[in-house]
């Protein structure tokens, strides 16, 4: 599938947690998909609105966001060849950024879907990438290797599917422990033109999106305590080869 870029997606974030307590929460943001090797080129007093920098994803160090991309599949004896890479993530807005959750799917020289890489972030500044082999469906299935929330352990595993987005957006990720299935985020969204008059509409709805993102994030975690969940220890972050 070839999917025109750059776009915009105006989402509804969901988080539903059946364990060990139910907990649930919404809310409304946008996403950018993205060409990392062409990222959207606005007039300058939009800027603030929307960069891309390379710094914010994998080892942060590369020239260019897709440099990061081929050096993480590189160890992974993945070669793109001048591949297609489609790019979902939260811009930098206002110098501000945090993406709990990018997605690249890696197309062949030939348009042949090679890969998908999930490039998780957590709020205490840590990355970790999973390379995914998506089924027909968009489905694929990892361990869980990666600190997220305080209050799950790093145990279990992830069933993911993640389509290619389109006219519209729909991700699913549940995580699977040995007592069941004990989590379940969904991002669910539709394709906005990103022309100027968009991105000026959404973000106005969406004042300092990434910013209202990491708080929100935080805000439910107290409220979780509060509520006398235990919080799990943080585990050594062991950086991956070509990831921070």
């Amino acid at each position: 599938m070839s999917t025109t870029v750059p776009a915009l997606y105006t989402c509804t974030v969901s988080h539903v947690r059946t364990a060990p307590r139910r907990y649930a929460l919404r809310h409304r943001t946008y996403m950018w998909l993205i060409d990392p090797d062409r990222p959207p080129r606005l007039p300058r007093p939009l800027r603030p609105l929307a960069r891309f920098d390379a710094r914010d994803h994998f080892g942060g160090g590369g020239p260019t966001i897709r440099a990061g991309l081929e050096s993480f599949l590189a160890a992974r004896g993945i070669e793109l060849a001048g591949g297609r890479v489609t790019m979902l993530a939260h811009a930098r807005v206002f110098g501000h950024v945090f993406n709990p959750l990018t997605l690249y799917w890696c197309h062949g020289p030939d348009g042949e879907p090679l890969c998908v890489v999930a490039e998780v972030h957590n709020t205490y500044g840590e990355r970790h990438c999973y390379l995914l082999k998506p089924d027909g469906a968009g489905r694929a299935t990892v361990d869980k290797e990666f600190y997220v929330s305080p209050f799950f352990p790093v145990d279990g595993g992830y069933t993911m599917r993640l389509p290619e987005p389109d006219e519209r957006l729909s991700l699913t990720v549940h995580l699977e422990r040995s007592g069941g299935r004990s989590f379940t985020a969904t991002v669910r969204g539709e394709r906005r033109p990103a022309t100027t008059r968009t991105l000026v509409r959404t973000a106005l709805r969406h004042p300092w999106s990434t910013a209202v993102v990491s708080t929100s994030i935080r805000l439910h975690g107290i409220r979780l305590w509060l509520r006398g969940l235990p919080v799990r220890p943080r585990p050594r972050h062991r950086p991956q080869e070509g990831v921070k």
